[in-house]
């Protein structure tokens, strides 16, 4: 198995994780929300694999390119 860092598209806030360290997830799954400008943006699964590890908690603000959440596909 190898690791599939999913990064963050844009600067915003974590407004809900939907996934927990060792879940089993599908291709296109959410994995959390973002929330910027009052608008939520899901941040889905790009492959299945295995939540792996969760680099953020809730109401952590993140930057464009920073690590999200980290799978083992």
């Amino acid at each position: 198995m190898t690791d599939l860092r999913v990064l963050s598209e844009i600067d915003a806030r974590v407004w809900k994780i939907e996934v927990a360290p060792g879940d089993s997830v599908t291709a296109d799954m959410t994995l959390l929300i973002l929330e910027a400008m009052k608008t939520e943006i899901p941040v889905e699964a790009p492959r299945a694999g295995r939540v792996k590890e969760i680099m953020v908690k809730a109401e952590d603000p993140v930057s464009e390119g920073q690590v999200l959440l980290i799978l083992e596909v």
